[in-house]
């Protein structure tokens, strides 16, 4: 959207890092990484485990010193400022909520020990209950909760202190699968109603696609993509992201003719020559004749047939299905071509039968449009 922040060349950041590093003695673990996050965004940092994640979101927690660089929250710099004096909160992946305590004794605990007047704790604290709808279990222990619950608890305990940035590390990992889906949306919707920015840390792609206004994909102490969910799903900037965020499959080959932003790219692995049209905006994308590079395209963007498709200006392969999985709302399948290579494709399911359209040891055509293909030089 045209009036997005990040967007505004004019648009102040809410968060900005610049050149923070952290080290554990010969060990980088973050490398002089700058970021800007603006008021009210639900921020993703994506990484697998030990990329550095987690010690960038304990670091402006207050937890960690950097080595170098700086923090500004609101305008005011925070490198050197104690954890107990940042407009901050963090709320961690095991909850850590006091099992002595009822809910809402947890809740009111960071509001008892500043000191507030009774009144004001006991409003503070059934407004947030409300809001994290365990009104009604205010009473209870926090053995005699569900997992989702209390996720809900060390949600409102950090809420409840009205911070400007909350931090969350890996905050629905303990959830299972089911119960994790429905609590994204459940923080989506309290982070929108109270307007306050939240910095996530997940190493799970879907969740950091669903919850994100924004995206930082974290890899060896270093940012190597920040965008949207899509900008990156759609557009990654190197091999390293395209693979890490979400399947694809990938092809080496040789740039054989560009003409603005159309490519052609002759693969040996795909055995044919794959049609790329670039992003229009993109057109001075420095890709020649003779570049080596990887042509990608992510599974749902491949049509699989039974005949091949009357349509030059496409991209086809032709191959024998070697596995199938259904998954009621869709299929997925993996597709031998001549080259020996596996690509993998998914169809959705849109019609309502029992049999399969496609079958194991079928022989079938694959084909995708010159816009799903993804180039990649790095």
């Amino acid at each position: 959207m045209a009036n997005d922040p990040w967007d505004d060349p004019s648009a102040e950041p809410f968060i900005r890092i610049e050149g923070l590093s952290k080290w554990f003695g010969d060990v980088k673990a973050v490398n002089a990484v700058d970021l800007d996050i603006y008021k009210g965004e639900l921020f993703a940092i994506l990484g697998s485990s030990g990329c550095g994640k987690s010690t960038l979101l304990r670091m402006l927690a207050g937890f960690e010193v950097p080595t170098s660089g700086r923090m500004i929250i609101d305008g005011v710099e925070m490198t050197d400022v104690p954890p107990y004096e940042r407009p901050v909160n963090m709320m961690f992946q095991s909850y850590a909520v006091f099992p002595h305590m009822t809910v809402e004794k947890n809740v009111a605990y960071g509001l008892k020990k500043e000191g507030l007047p009774k009144r004001e704790v006991v409003t503070r604290v059934a407004e947030m209950l409300e809001l994290v709808q365990l009104s009604e279990l205010a009473k209870r222990k926090p053995d005699q909760l569900s997992g989702g619950q209390l996720q809900r608890v060390a949600l409102a305990r950090a809420l409840v202190k009205r911070p400007k940035v909350l931090l969350l590390d890996e905050p629905l990992a303990a959830l299972d699968k089911r119960l994790r889906e429905r609590t994204q949306f459940e923080l989506m919707n309290i982070q929108d109603k109270l307007g306050v920015t939240f910095v996530v840390v997940t190493h799970d792609q879907e969740e950091a696609m669903t919850l994100a206004t924004r995206i930082a994909v974290m890899d060896e102490g270093e940012f190597v993509q920040i965008g949207t969910p899509a900008e990156v799903y759609e557009f990654p900037k190197s091999r390293f992201v395209a693979d890490f965020f979400g399947t694809i499959n990938m092809f080496a080959g040789t740039v054989t003719e560009v003409n603005g932003s159309h490519v052609l790219i002759e693969s040996a692995e795909a055995g044919t020559v794959i049609r790329a049209t670039l992003r229009s905006e993109n057109v001075d994308h420095g890709i020649k004749v003779g570049n080596k590079v990887h042509a990608a395209v992510r599974p749902e963007k491949i049509v699989i047939s039974k005949s091949p498709q009357n349509d030059e200006e496409r991209t086809q392969l032709k191959g024998t299905v070697l596995d199938l999985a259904y998954y009621g709302n869709l299929s997925i399948y993996r597709i031998k071509i001549a080259s020996a290579a596996i690509v993998q494709v998914s169809m959705q399911n849109t019609e309502r039968r029992s049999e399969r359209a496609v079958e194991w040891d079928d022989e079938v055509y694959l084909s995708w449009d010159p816009a799903s293909s993804i180039v990649l030089t790095a």
